[in-house]
Parts: C-alpha cells; sequence; structure tokens
C-alpha cells in the first residue's frame, strides 16, 4: 500500500510545497494531497518521476520512512532551531531545516549501533554553563558571556594562541556536524535533540574558512548559552539579541581579549585593512571581525574603524579577503569517519544500508553532505563479487 506519510515527509524535507512538487512532476496540487493524505494512489509513471525527483527506490513510498521507523520521532524540536540568519525564518524554510535534522538524527541512529563516541566533553559544558548562569545570574550578561567563552576554549581543548583545529575539537568533544545547501540567507543553524545531541548544519556556499570559524562559534554560542529557548516563538527584537549575544561569545570565543589585545598592539597602521593580514592568519578569523573586535574593545576610534570599512570596499574586501584562497576550508569528518570504519571492518555494506533505507547514494551524500563518490565507491565495493559469494560442495 502507498504510505503517504513517506511521501510527505521526504517532500518537506527538499523543501517543496504540494504545488511545487505538482509542478514537477505534472500533476495537480490536489493529486498530490490525495497521495499524502491516502485517497489515491500514484500511477507508476508517477511513482518513477517521484524516485528520480527525491533519489530513493519506488519501494521508499510502500514503507515506513527513517522518520517512521525511528523509536522518537520528537526528537528534533523545530523551536529550539537557532539559525544564523539577519531574519526570523518562513515557515516553509524552518519546517524543512526541521526535517533535514530529524532525518540525519534518525539516520544516526539507524547505523550506530555498534559505535562507541568518546565522552560527550560537550554535554558537560553545557550543564557546566547553566549552572555557572544560575549561580551568577546578576552578573552582567557581557561578563557573563566573556567568562562562559573562555572556559569552552579551555573545556574543548583549543590553544591559547590560536584556532586551529575548531571544527576537529568540536566533533571530537561531542558534536555532530554536517554541511548542506540552506541558501544564502541562512548561514548556519544549530539544536540539541531531546536526547542530547548537538548538531551544529553548516552552508555549503561560505567562501572562506574564516566565515566558517565564525559560524561554527556563532552556533557553539546558541548551544552553550541559549539552551531550549524558543527561537520560532521570538519577536523580532528579541531574536536580533539573540543573534547579537550569539555574535558576542564568537568575537570573545575565536579572538580572546587578553591575547587579543596584546597581538594588536603590534599593529602600526590600525585603519589598514592590509595590517590585519598576520592576525588573520594566526587566529583563522575574517580581518572585518578582527577590526570590528577592535572597536568594541575600543583600540581604534570610530575615525579608524570607519576608514577600515571605506578601505575593505574600495579594495573590494567586503566578500573576498586576501588568504581566503590560501586558507584550507575544513570539512567535517566525523560521520564520514563512522561510515567508513562499518564499510571497512564489514559491519555493514553499503549495499545493504541502500537497501535497508530504500535510497540512492544521492540521498545519502544530500543528507550528509559527505561527497557522492564516498558512498559511489563502497557501493561498488559491497557489489563486487567474490569467493564468498562461492557455495562449495565437497561431498
Amino acid at each position: 500500500m502507498f504510505n503517504g506519510r513517506s511521501l510527505t515527509n521526504i517532500r518537506i524535507l527538499n523543501g517543496l510545497s504540494r504545488n511545487e512538487l505538482a509542478e514537477e512532476v505534472g500533476i495537480t496540487e490536489q493529486a498530490i494531497w490525495q497521495f499524502e493524505n491516502g485517497y489515491t494512489t500514484p500511477r507508476l509513471d508517477v511513482i518513477n518521476r517521484l524516485k528520480d525527483i527525491f533519489n530513493v527506490k519506488s519501494i521508499y513510498f510502500y514503507k515506513n520512512d527513517l522518520l517512521e521507523e525511528a523509536e522518537f520521532k520528537d526528537n528534533i524540536r523545530s523551536p529550539f532551531i537557532a539559525y544564523r540568519s539577519e531574519t526570523i525564518n518562513s515557515v516553509k524554510k524552518s519546517q524543512s531545516e526541521s526535517m533535514h535534522v530529524r532525518f540525519i538524527d534518525a539516520f544516526l541512529n539507524k547505523i550506530e549501533g555498534r559505535v562507541k563516541y568518546p565522552e560527550n566533553v560537550f554535554l558537560q559544558l553545557r550543564e557546566e554553563i547553566i549552572v555557572y548562569l544560575k549561580e551568577n545570574k546578576d552578573i552582567p550578561r557581557d561578563d557573563q558571556i566573556y567568562s562562559i567563552a573562555m572556559y569552552a576554549r579551555k573545556k574543548l581543548g583549543l590553544s591559547s594562541s590560536n584556532n586551529e583545529n575548531l571544527l576537529y575539537l568540536l566533533e571530537k568533544s561531542g558534536c555532530f556536524i554536517f554541511e548542506k545547501e540552506i541558501g544564502e540567507r541562512i548561514d548556519a543553524y544549530s539544536v540539541w535533540s531531546e536526547d542530547d545531541r548537538p548538531y551544529i548544519i553548516l552552508g555549503n556556499m561560505k567562501k572562506s574558512a574564516v566565515r566558517r570559524n565564525f559560524d561554527l562559534a556563532h552556533e557553539l554560542g546558541h548551544l552553550l548559552m541559549h539552551y531550549k529557548v524558543e527561537f520560532t516563538m521570538q519577536d523580532k527584537d528579541r531574536y536580533k539579541d539573540l543573534e547579537k549575544e550569539a555574535n558576542k561569545f564568537a568575537s570573545e570565543f575565536l579572538l580572546p581579549r587578553k591575547q587579543f589585545i596584546n597581538d594588536f598592539s603590534f599593529i602600526e597602521r590600525q585603519s589598514n585593512p592590509d595590517a590585519y593580514l598576520d592576525l588573520k592568519k594566526k587566529w583563522l578569523v575574517s580581518m572585518q571581525a578582527i577590526a570590528v573586535r577592535a572597536m568594541n574593545l575600543e583600540l581604534i576610534t570610530y575615525q579608524q574603524y570607519r576608514y577600515f570599512f571605506i578601505s575593505i570596499n574600495k579594495k573590494g574586501y567586503k566578500y573576498k579577503e586576501p588568504l581566503d584562497d590560501v586558507i584550507l576550508i575544513n570539512r567535517p569528518g566525523k560521520v564520514k569517519s563512522v561510515l567508513k570504519i562499518l564499510f571497512e571492518n564489514q559491519l555493514l555494506s553499503m549495499w545493504d544500508l541502500t537497501e535497508q533505507l530504500k535510497v540512492d547514494c544521492k540521498f545519502l551524500s544530500e543528507l550528509t553532505g559527505i561527497e557522492l563518490n564516498f558512498f559511489n565507491e563502497y557501493l561498488d565495493k559491497s557489489k563486487r563479487f567474490s569467493v564468498a559469494n562461492l557455495e562449495v560442495d565437497l561431498g
């Protein structure tokens, strides 16, 4: 029997309205509504079109999907998702991104049965910060943010003099980081699952490693300081305040006050963007973020700050700065490593995985942000014929 819920979930996952999907398939919006609500069953040609659009097998629409098979279907709560964005997102966009994390969460629970992760330092950090905020509720918010940022650097194992391996250390500590095409208006978002798994989703349209670092630090701030905040329930002003707090945290976290003040004292032409290159290389933060930090710490005057950004525009550095092509962009590797261990130790085959989930490799690539070649390579290996496939009658 056709499973309308599977169609609804995967449609939302792909950010399509019923009308948009109907146009892609070449049928009416009413027909999609009828399929999803169990009133009619699609013809075979429609099924074939749907499977091509969503990169799944035909049988996908006749079985329960990952979400319906999950033991805890409400493990991701969309009101708690923190978006790095200038504006509160549309309901449609929020639903799609929430569905994406729900699928990722269900996928991880599907493959993790024989995986043991290191100690969850990230969860410990969150709990310690909650206690800190309760015990220091009368301290000014800026001072709280400073203390939290400094403690987080130490707890996560970041060096006191640079931000190297930030993404790796976040993953090692217990965070799950993924890449996907989010769009131009959202840089990243984050959320805690109900069973205390922290997720950060990075847009893969970023042009530089340094901007990615700021996104990571910004979302880290949300995860640590805004646990259980219902972002979708905030008015515009409160939403902006939450974003400002995350930006403040990112600045304090990536450019530690004491070390930064000392480093900045050696810059002679403090309104010239090119004079910031050494600091950018050391801290892996954009020149523009460095200038904002210097202004907030009153290391430069407003006139110097203003001239700096005039120069940024004149030099064409607003969207692409020097060293952006040189500093390597680190990509998430945790889940890819888990899959590699499972595949190479024959605990799971790529063929079995696609058959169990009723999906194609491209679906898994888009879901996890892992390059398609990775999945295709292991699919080819798992389909090769070997002596293990032979049965020999020795009688």
